[in-house]
């Protein structure tokens, strides 16, 4: 776990509630329109992205955030298989892509300066506690 982090619990409840909203949005049978044209691919990018540099930014060492890395693509399969199953929406491999390019390029950006911005936030938050 991230040393720096003072919140630690506050950030893994945010992300849990994070995973339970991404697993409403994947399991509901109305989604949310995005009036793009492929727009739900846009949604799952951004979400496992999200997601994946969420958790990073918790669990700085390499080997967790590999076994988060698995557990999220994992998760965006099964998804997709239960969606099928259900009959109210579809199976979709294209989906399958865009959640594990999310979570390629939320892990990558974990690697640069966003990886302090819970840190940052932090700070600005005690910072304004004290006055």
């Amino acid at each position: 776990m991230n040393p720096q982090l003072k919140y630690t619990r506050l950030w893994l409840t945010l992300g849990a509630l994070l995973i339970a909203l991404i697993w409403y949005l994947s399991l509901t049978p109305d989604p949310p329109d995005t009036g793009i044209d492929n727009g739900d691919k846009l949604g799952h990018f951004l979400a496992y992205g999200l997601l994946m540099g969420w958790f990073a930014q918790i669990y700085i060492q390499m080997k967790p955030r590999l076994w988060l890395m698995l557990g999220f693509i994992l998760m965006g399969v099964l998804l997709e298989v239960l969606q099928g199953m259900s009959g109210l929406r579809t199976y979709s491999y294209a989906d399958m892509a865009a959640n594990t390019t999310g979570v390629f390029i939320g892990l990558l950006l974990s690697q640069g300066p966003m990886a302090r911005l819970l840190q940052h936030f932090e700070q600005r938050f005690v910072n304004l506690k004290k006055l």
